[in-house]
Order: structure tokens, then C-alpha cells, then sequence
């Protein structure tokens, strides 16, 4: 098999802990996207103004409808999520899956360099969001969506459930447009540390104290790049100082029968060479997982996405 990585990209990737890989996404896939999330926005948008939220849409773009719903309270990061919350879930609660977006999840470029990690039996794991991050100036002062601010410093095995914790997984963050310093582009804790206790901020973030931010690497990458990291890798993101939006996925990747660390949440195998039979190849299908799994969940008690509790000796 011809590696995606050289071998000096996978021994950097196995002893700092992350990669950033440019043009993983053609323009074609990059386009669809964008294609895909303009007509879930201009329904959106249109939903809006019926009841009298927004003004009539004239001649904004995409990201000044955005702008526009977000000044108006009206929700579009949930409607345009590829998850169900972490919270509570009810019948209706919106979320998007889509042709365009599950096309990313399979690229064979994408699943190229995953294999190169972790194998060629690979599973997408649950845990999956976009953010669309807007300027910093633009937020309200009482936000507290995690997934459209800074992101706190945490490690994407933290923000699992426990059972997930010897599971061999890979997160890859995607630059829908150019993630830039003054956009808000990821920066990592080179190195693979034990994990960390985490404690309930804004968002589920390592307890202050334990890390040496003078360290901290910021990773700009090109629109269609990747930064692949280690589950255990410390990332957060730095705010967004510019006057335009930053549009990312943040998506993960397990060895297929170990555990995902949301198992409320359904998965699929993406790539199996050992039973190619397995594959999902339908977008469709993948869709009524999620609705099936929404309509299951959504009488049932809640179930925390997190392990993590403001008692903890280290959250005092």
C-alpha cells in the first residue's frame, strides 16, 4: 500500500502528538460543502423572516445572513451541526447530515491518511461538530455556545466517556476556508501527556494550572488543509480578531470494535479491508441513524457527554 504520510509525518505525529497536512480536500469537495450548507442557510434564513425575526434577505451572502440570524438570536449552529447535542434532546431537536458533508467523512484522501494512523479498519466516531466561528467583536456578551467561541484548552479524550480511554482514535479538524492567527486557528501542547482532569467552564476545559502555555503551537492551515491530533494532545483554538468568519469540522476516527466514548451515538465503518461489505456507503442511511437515534433518546434521562464535575478536588 502506498502511504498518504511519509514516514517522517507519522514519527512526528507519533511523538508530538499532531500533524497538519495541507490539500486533503480538493476544490470539489470543498465547493459541495459550501453548496450544501448555502441552501440549508437561505431555508433557514427564510423560516426566519416568515416569523418576523429578520429582515428579507436582499443581497446578503452567507456569512452576512449568518451574522444577521446570529444578531437576531435566531439558532443556526444547532440546525447545522452533524451531532445531536450534548444537552437535552428532544423529537425535534435539528442537526444536519447531508451528502456533501457525508462524501467528507468517506473522501478516500482523508481515509488514506487516517489508515496511515491507526490502520485500514477504521470507524467514524460520533463525536463530530462544524463550528462556524464568528469575529470576536460580534458576539453578544452573554454567549456561551462552545462551538462558535474560543475553545478552552481540553483533550478530546476528556470530553469522552471513560469506556473510550484505550480506544485508538484520531481527530482530524478540517479548514473549510483559511484557518489564520487572526481568524482563530487551533493550537496544540506538543506531546502526548496522561490525560488531565478537566472541570466545567464555559466549556469542559483542564483545570487550571497543569499545563505550560508557553508551549502552546499555534497551527495555521490553508482552506482544505487538516491538523490531525492525538486524543490525548492539549488544543484549544485563539479568538477570532478578524473581521471574518472561521469554518472548520472537527471529526474522529476509530479502530473499528473499539469503543467510540459516546455510545448513545450511532457510528459507521468507513473503510474495512478486511470486510469492505461493511462500508457505509449511503448518506441516506447514515441520516436515519441519527433521526433514529434522536427519536430514541429523546424520551429517555438525559446522558452526560462528559465525566467531568465542578466538585473535583482539582476544579476548587
Amino acid at each position: 500500500m502506498t502511504l498518504m504520510l511519509t514516514p517522517q509525518q507519522i514519527n512526528f505525529f507519533e511523538t508530538q502528538g499532531y500533524l497538519v497536512v495541507e490539500d486533503v480536500l480538493d476544490l470539489t469537495t470543498l465547493e459541495a460543502i459550501k453548496s450544501e450548507y448555502g441552501a440549508l442557510l437561505d431555508a433557514m434564513y427564510d423560516d426566519w423572516h416568515a416569523k418576523g425575526r429578520v429582515p428579507p434577505p436582499g443581497n446578503q451572502d452567507f456569512w452576512q445572513k449568518l451574522l444577521t440570524g446570529y444578531r437576531a438570536k435566531c439558532d443556526w449552529f444547532q440546525p447545522m451541526d452533524i451531532s445531536l447535542p450534548g444537552g437535552e434532546i428532544a423529537t425535534d431537536t435539528p442537526c444536519h447530515f447531508g451528502p456533501a458533508v457525508f462524501d467528507m467523512l468517506t473522501n478516500p484522501r482523508l481515509l488514506d491518511m487516517v489508515q496511515d494512523l491507526i490502520g485500514p479498519e477504521i470507524t467514524s466516531n460520533p463525536i463530530q461538530h462544524v463550528r462556524l466561528k464568528p469575529p470576536a467583536t460580534t458576539l453578544r456578551g452573554d454567549e456561551t455556545t462552545a462551538h462558535i467561541m474560543a475553545t478552552d484548552w481540553h483533550q478530546d479524550r476528556a470530553v469522552a466517556h471513560a469506556e473510550g480511554d484505550n480506544t485508538d482514535i484520531v481527530t482530524v479538524w478540517l479548514a473549510i476556508n483559511d484557518a489564520t492567527l487572526e481568524n482563530g486557528c487551533l493550537q496544540v501542547i506538543p506531546g502526548k501527556p496522561q490525560m488531565y482532569p478537566h472541570c466545567p467552564k464555559k466549556q469542559t476545559a483542564i483545570a487550571d494550572g497543569m499545563l505550560d502555555l508557553s508551549k502552546a503551537t499555534p497551527l495555521p492551515v490553508k482552506a482544505g488543509g487538516a491538523v490531525i491530533f492525538h486524543p490525548l494532545t492539549p488544543h484549544a483554538s485563539l479568538d477570532n480578531t478578524s473581521g471574518v468568519f472561521r469554518w472548520s469540522f472537527d471529526i474522529r476516527y476509530n479502530v473499528t470494535g473499539q469503543p467510540t466514548g459516546r455510545a448513545h451515538f450511532p457510528d459507521f465503518v468507513a473503510r474495512s479491508q478486511s470486510a469492505p461489505e461493511t462500508e457505509l456507503k449511503d448518506w441516506k442511511t447514515w441520516e436515519q441513524m441519527w433521526h433514529d437515534t434522536r427519536a430514541r433518546l429523546a424520551p429517555k434521562p438525559h446522558i452526560p457527554i462528559h465525566r467531568w464535575t465542578g466538585d473535583a478536588p482539582a476544579c476548587a
